[in-house]
């Protein structure tokens, strides 16, 4: 199947490609309850080696830095107690760390949690974090403007492989915070 965005050779639905995902990735696309059917959510094979996104955006395609998202990991601490929370935010915009996160997680002090705790927590590989198939107490926060796109690019859970998912999709996902202004 041709992919909806990109130049990407070979586009399948996810729920066919769930051996190229990580556990929680695969699980969360096994279980998917969206109004978005499962299917809609695709999953394109990348070369790993391509990653670096100059590189990427001339193998793949010069559309993908208007509709790519990334997805990073934070902390937020208040009186000894650390939340973690995922923020997902269109590429071309930084996460507003120590305003709207800090606010939103009600944390005195937040920023981006260590590689280690990342990869860790979430089972995913990074620079392949994702929304799909984060620990279910996390809240994942996601910019407004995701939302209002018809396929995002985002992380599989691996530095291999990238998921196109109907912007609107990411409201439904188990966490899910719609935040105004999260990128900035």
């Amino acid at each position: 199947m041709r992919a909806p965005i990109g130049d990407f050779d070979n586009a399948l639905p996810a729920p066919e490609a769930l051996a190229g995902l990580t556990a929680p990735v695969a699980e969360a696309v096994r279980n998917w309850q969206g109004s978005v059917p499962a299917e809609q959510i695709l999953y394109v094979d990348t070369d790993p080696d391509l990653a670096d996104t100059a590189v990427f955006v001339e193998h793949y395609g010069a559309d993908l830095p208007e509709v790519s998202a990334n997805c990073v990991v934070v902390a937020g601490k208040r009186g000894g107690e650390t939340t973690l929370a995922a923020c997902l935010v269109l590429s071309r915009t930084k996460v507003d760390v120590n305003g709207t996160v800090r606010r939103q997680l009600g944390a005195r002090k937040a920023s981006f949690a260590p590689m280690d705790l990342a990869t860790g927590e979430t089972g995913m590989e990074y620079g392949g974090i994702t929304p799909l198939g984060l620990p279910a107490a996390w809240p994942v926060l996601i910019d407004s403007a995701v939302l209002d796109l018809p396929y995002v690019l985002v992380g599989s859970g691996r530095r291999r492989g990238k998921l196109l998912v109907p912007g609107k999709a990411f409201a439904e996902i188990p966490g899910a915070v719609v935040v105004e202004g999260l990128g900035v």
